[in-house]
């Protein structure tokens, strides 16, 4: 192979290895002990090199620039390899970005996500009853909607389908019954339909609304900012957005609220104490001064914020933190799930605690997700100004009023109607049998105007199904009583307590053979919920759905955006396109390449350094 010679004069590589040096300590390219030997090895031919500097000490510098230590000369050109490999590959991946996002977000992203399995499918001979906790959350629909719009698929871990079909609001029937109030905060709705991508199966839908409190009863709302002024948080997506996304919220609390700021970084602080949003300019002072700077202590940040909390606590009314941050916490912590803990103590007391994640290319959803799961709270997700209208604006009240705490689902399905089932989503919500009826076993909330929808795909009785049933259990199912007329294929529970109780309440509906409905007669909602699901199994590349293209998806969701008021089904369903042109890219995976040799020759080469340019865009003289 031919060898590249490459030379440079003194100042010029003092300063090509001070700026390689810089930049790849940031990369993180080499170690510490590298490092330390290469700093040293360089500080003294620098040293050397500057002692030389008359026209007659010329030659005598040259022969100290031949004569380059060993270990300078390898880390050197280990470290020009590295770099060259790295530009090559940030290269190839803006070319190719629509090629196989998957692994540029593997080789270049730091961001956390909890890795979780689809739930199987089940039984019912075996497992007739499925128990789970409800999800209000959408940070997965925001993050997700992040990745598409940069020309990424998202990793599937970072897909949750539950919080992508809960995204959306739906009208179900019972929502907007006049026979919901406080003492009645929840109704339940059911669809049978047939399974659009499984003929031999098909869809319960459960859709759980609560009550639309008007605002002007909702109580009172003790506000505490946790604001993440790290370092990590300087980027435009981040703080300037967060800044932003407070401003909107605050000029939608009321005058009887109070709002509260602590910041936390390499410290903590107390940016503004408990003031009323009557003194607004005072709290628009204290976020408009808001800087980013230093590493992130969150678990310091936590627990002012709580003392914040306390300070400001009013009796009887809404006590609620809200931490803002990219979730990267890098210091202060040592045990997440003493933090958890501390959330959950701090929720029993009256506080709930939610989270508003921001940024990219270090998030961490995984922790994120498990603090609003401990503090009752939402995780939220802000990646545009228009999320940040939808999450603080328009949803704020189901944020800040819950009228249902502990909210539980159960289904039984009956053997001799339903032989398999699978839940789609709530993998991480999933509750133990006897936990349905445990009124200590904590459950997410609801809050004013939230709706839940749950999804199972069922196989009936007498259609193929993935399971072979077991021999004695089929002795044992011939002698069972055959179905009757009429007969109901499962029964739906779900458990709840109303806003200041402690004592749990019951709800239970049926679902009926008869009520089966063609897909195509379903409404509007139900079709639309039904894509969105659709369309979360496929990021996640669930092998039943192995079949569906992303193009019936998109057929479905369009037809089924109905009025869209605020244009979210429109937007998704460009979502769904943009994904399927990405999917359709033919995979690409980077291959090494073969980097010449590096040598340093004895005769520098003449440095040319960059032409000055005046405002008018004009070459200067030297």
């Amino acid at each position: 192979m031919q060898k590249l010679h490459v030379s440079y004069s003194p100042i010029a590589r003092a300063v090509l290895v001070g700026l390689t040096l810089s930049s790849l300590v940031a990369c993180g390219q080499y170690s510490a002990d590298e490092q330390a030997n290469v700093d040293r090895v360089e500080s003294q031919q620098q040293n050397e090199s500057v002692k030389q500097t008359k026209p007659a000490q010329r030659p005598q510098q040259d022969q100290s620039i031949k004569a380059v230590h060993p270990i300078a000369k390898h880390q050197r050109e280990k470290r020009a390899v590295s770099q060259m490999q790295t530009a090559r590959t940030s290269n190839f991946a803006a070319a190719q970005g629509l090629a196989d996002s998957s692994y540029y977000y593997e080789q270049g992203n730091n961001e956390n996500y909890q890795k979780f399995s689809d739930l199987s499918v089940v039984a019912v001979a075996e497992q007739p009853v499925s128990t789970f906790s409800a999800d209000v959350d959408s940070a997965s629909y925001a993050n997700m909607r992040r990745f598409i719009n940069n020309g990424q698929l998202p990793p599937k871990d970072a897909v949750r389908v539950e919080e992508l079909i809960n995204y959306f609001s739906y009208d179900y029937a019972t929502g907007n019954d006049a026979a919901l109030s406080i003492e009645q905060p929840i109704a339940i709705d059911t669809l049978l339909t047939a399974s659009p991508w499984n003929s031999n199966n098909q869809l319960i839908r459960i859709g759980v609304s609560a009550y639309k409190a008007d605002t002007s009863i909702r109580p009172a709302a003790n506000v505490v900012f946790l604001v993440d002024v790290s370092g990590s948080m300087q980027s435009q997506e981040k703080l300037p957005l967060l800044k932003q996304s407070m401003l909107l919220m605050l000029n939608n609390l009321k005058a009887s609220d109070n709002v509260a700021i602590v910041t936390y970084a390499s410290g903590t602080g107390v940016a503004l104490r408990a003031t009323s949003v009557k003194d607004k300019h005072k709290i628009v002072a204290a976020i408009n001064g808001l800087q980013a700077g230093g590493s992130t202590n969150g678990s310091a940040g936590i627990e002012l914020a709580y003392n914040q909390a306390q300070q400001g606590f009013i009796e009887g009314g809404i006590n609620h933190v809200y931490l803002m941050s990219d979730g990267d916490l890098n210091v202060g912590i040592t045990d997440i799930d003493e933090l958890k803990h501390r959330i959950t103590q701090k929720r029993k007391a009256g506080v709930q605690f939610s989270t508003i994640g921001f940024g990219t290319g270090n998030y961490n959803d995984h922790l994120m997700e498990q603090l609003a799961d401990n503090g009752n709270g939402v995780a939220g997700y802000i990646d545009t100004l228009h999320e940040a209208q939808k999450l603080l604006v328009d949803q704020l009240g189901s944020s800040l009023h819950t009228v249902a705490h502990d909210v539980k689902f159960q289904v039984e399905f009956n053997p001799r109607m339903v032989s398999e089932y699978r839940l789609l989503g709530y993998e991480n919500r999933q509750l133990e049998r006897a936990d349905f009826n445990n009124d200590k076993k904590d459950a997410g909330d609801m809050g004013a105007g939230h709706s839940v929808t749950a999804i199972y795909e069922i196989t009936p009785v007498g259609k193929p199904g993935l399971i072979d049933p077991l021999v004695f259990q089929q002795q044992k199912q011939n002698k069972m009583a055959k179905p009757q007329v009429n007969e109901a294929l499962a029964e739906v529970r779900v458990r709840y307590k109303k806003a200041q109780s402690q004592a749990s309440e019951k709800y239970a509906q049926r679902v009926f053979s008869q009520d089966l409905v063609d897909f195509e007669q379903a409404n509007n909602d139900d079709r639309f919920a039904i894509a969105v699901a659709a369309f979360g199994q496929k990021l996640r590349a669930n092998e039943q759905l192995d079949e569906l293209a992303y193009q019936q998806i998109i057929d479905w969701a369009n037809a089924a955006k109905g009025q869209d008021k605020f244009g979210y089904r429109a937007e998704f369903v460009k979502l769904a396109r943009l994904t399927n042109t990405l999917a359709l890219q033919s995979p690409i995976t980077p291959q090494p390449q073969q980097l010449p040799e590096l040598e340093y020759a004895v005769q520098p080469l003449p440095v040319t350094l960059p032409a000055r340019i005046d405002a008018n865009n004009e070459e200067l003289s030297q």
